[in-house]
């Protein structure tokens, strides 16, 4: 069991003294774990479990009670205790071996404790905790044993740490350190507790730990509670978050819940919920709601619905839970009497709309509408003017307003959609025979087409009236209209070389079995070109099958060579000349001029330098020289430049 010790805190690391204080050992009989362990002469393992077992009487080497490391010298020394899960950490005292000898500074195991560290951690790193305390001013005169450390945190591993890992070190410290543990008693409480007694913290807010010493809360207090350490229930008909909500109607006025302020012997009549700050509805005949959910028993007064009945009857309903439909011919009635306060339906009039308004075959608004053509000449429904009958002959629809078509034979029409039962008269079409044949159409439901080298003929008799196409002639166009080898639209184009000499054809010209020889195209009337030793071209595009002869080219044969060089033949295909061009002229079929200023083959050679332009096949510079220059090349200075030379 915890053992249980009186404290005072004299400063941060203090000797012991009395007081009234009380918190338990948490650390006694915890497991707990050293860097290495000693065995003794005897066999005996110095284990880190012997530093919380209770004992400290004996403090020699060879006790039995002291959790010592091996080596003995070492440059680290690591030990902890695991305090079974976080804990509210007040203090720790250290017991350190003496090897039963007076501890002063005339004690040489003060050196291997000077410089020691003491760590809280959640776990066994020391460095995921915080450090408590670390000696740095400790000498082997000062150095107290036991040692009494104030450590305020929450942990649940306190580690115990020395090094020599970094020389030089201060006068006392020996070169190496060691674990050399008594007892290591660690005072405190559990989690969610404060103060000297271990009090239980109050209902913080978001159930966080309280201030370990005072037990003030550090985020407020849990809904219904208030106070510095959270521990008083909402007063004064308040309850919730801070107190700061008031009680609703509670039956009674007794005090509704602190925290979520329900009020335990139900509302005040006239009030509902759980926290009786719903206002019931209008219960029928006054009764008073249900105060959980405001229901009424018995319904609705008048004009109201809904489960609580705070709702007003939706438009076309009134009286109790809104339960009588308003009249059915009504635009919308008052919500408590039905009365229809917003005016009646079409033809309908009186408190309720429950009187025909129209008469002397009228309908509609304000009876503005006459009826139509009703069989027998019955009235028709005074609202939307339909005939409860149907129609007299030769009209159709709801209201008997339109008129039939014209079906075969004069038949009636139907008279609710006005189709002909037995199809369309000549000259229109649709479901009601009220429509003209399209322009290419005529006759019976327009099922003939006009002729087809008619411009658009008479719906009704199919006569061309709107003219032939082209060629065409005859009241449906079915005479050909050209003679005497011609053709066209008014025959003014005659006929080309057809093959045999037979006749083209009446509307385009075209030659049905081709062209006689030498001629080609739709309409025989295109000239071969040069085509090679006389033969004929192809009859519709003019080509020549064997290329052309020497001094023409092209696909047809028809383009003249350039001044090939030498009178070299050119290219049949594309003109070009395979050695060049003559003198004078230039380009790919050698029937360019020279530009200014070239002459010769292909016009490749420059005019002289001082030439004002020479002629293209000869060079000569038949335009003039520059100043100063003469001869046929303007090659050679005048006499009256060298003499003006000479005059300088």
């Amino acid at each position: 069991m915890y053992a249980v010790v009186l404290l005072v805190c004299c400063s941060w690391v203090a000797l012991l003294c009395p007081s009234a204080q009380a918190y338990e050992n948490l650390a006694l009989h915890q497991p707990a774990w050293q860097s290495s362990t000693w065995e003794t002469n005897t066999g005996v393992y110095l284990t880190a479990d012997l530093a919380v077992d209770g004992r400290y009487t004996d403090m020699a080497w060879y006790g039995g009670s002291c959790a010592v490391s091996y080596p003995v010298h070492q440059a680290t020394a690591e030990w902890w205790v695991d305090l079974g899960g976080v804990k509210n950490i007040h203090q720790v005292f250290i017991h350190y071996l003496t090897g039963d000898e007076m501890w002063d500074e005339g004690n040489y195991l003060t050196q291997f404790f000077l410089g020691f560290s003491v760590y809280i951690s959640n776990t066994t790193n020391k460095e995921n905790g915080v450090l408590c305390f670390r000696d740095t001013n400790y000498t082997n005169a000062t150095i107290p044993n036991p040692v009494n450390i104030t450590c305020p945190y929450h942990g649940r591993y306190v580690i115990y740490y020395n090094n020599r890992t970094h020389p030089p070190y201060p006068v006392d410290y020996s070169d190496l350190t060691a674990n050399l543990l008594c007892e290591v008693e660690v005072y405190g409480c559990d989690v969610y507790t404060y103060g000297l007694d271990c009090k239980r913290c109050g209902n913080c807010s978001g159930s966080v730990q309280c201030d370990h010493v005072t037990g003030t809360c550090p985020n407020g207090c849990d809904p219904g509670m208030y106070g510095d350490e959270c521990d008083r229930e909402c007063s004064n008909n308040t309850y919730g978050v801070e107190c700061k909500e008031l009680c609703g109607n509670c039956s009674n006025g007794e005090p509704c819940h602190h925290v979520d302020g329900s009020c335990p012997s139900g509302c005040n009549a006239g009030a509902y919920g759980i926290t009786c700050k719903e206002s019931c509805g209008n219960c029928r005949n006054g009764e008073p709601c249900n105060d959980v959910d405001g229901s009424c028993r018995y319904g609705c007064d008048v004009g109201l619905y809904g489960k609580t009945c705070d709702e007003a009857c939706q438009p076309g309903r009134y009286g109790i839970n809104c339960a009588t439909p308003c009249g059915p011919n009504c635009q919308g009635c008052n919500r408590f009497t039905g009365v229809c306060e917003f005016g009646c339906l079409l033809e309908w009039t009186g408190t309720f709309c429950e009187e025909r308004k129209c008469s002397n075959n009228t309908y509609g608004v304000e009876c503005k509408e006459l009826c139509g053509h009703c069989s027998n000449g019955e009235p028709c429904q005074h609202l939307d003017g339909s005939c409860p009958s149907g129609c007299n002959a030769g009209a159709y629809g709801v209201t008997c307003k339109e008129s039939c078509g014209n079906c075969s034979n004069g038949d009636p029409c139907n008279d609710v959609d006005g189709s002909c039962p037995n199809g369309c008269d000549v000259g229109v079409y649709g479901k009601t025979c009220d429509e003209a044949c399209q322009p290419d159409r005529y006759g019976l439901n327009c099922a003939k087409p006009c002729g087809p080298n008619c411009q658009g003929c008479n719906r009704f008799t199919g006569v061309c009236e709107f003219g032939c196409l082209p060629g065409w002639k005859g009241i449906f166009c079915e005479e050909r209209k050209c003679g005497n080898n011609t053709y066209g639209v008014e025959c003014e184009e005659f006929c080309g070389d057809c093959s045999n000499g037979e006749l083209c054809h009446h509307v385009d010209g075209s030659c049905p079995s081709g062209c006689n020889a030498g001629s080609y195209g739709v309409t025989c009337k295109e000239s071969c070109g040069n085509c090679s030793n006389g033969e004929p071209c192809h009859h519709v595009d003019g080509s020549c099958p064997s290329g052309c002869n020497a001094g023409a080219y092209g696909v047809t044969c028809k383009e003249s060579c350039g001044k090939c060089r030498n009178g070299e033949p050119c290219n049949d295909v594309d003109g070009s000349c395979r050695y060049g061009c003559d003198i004078g002229v230039y380009g790919k079929t050698c029937d360019e001029a020279c530009q200014p200023g070239r002459y010769g083959i292909n016009c490749a050679t420059p005019c002289g330098q001082n030439c004002q332009g020479c002629n293209r096949f000869t060079g000569v510079c038949e335009f003039g020289c520059l100043t100063g220059w003469t001869g046929p090349s303007c090659e050679k200075r005048s006499k009256y430049m060298f003499r003006l030379r000479l005059s300088y």
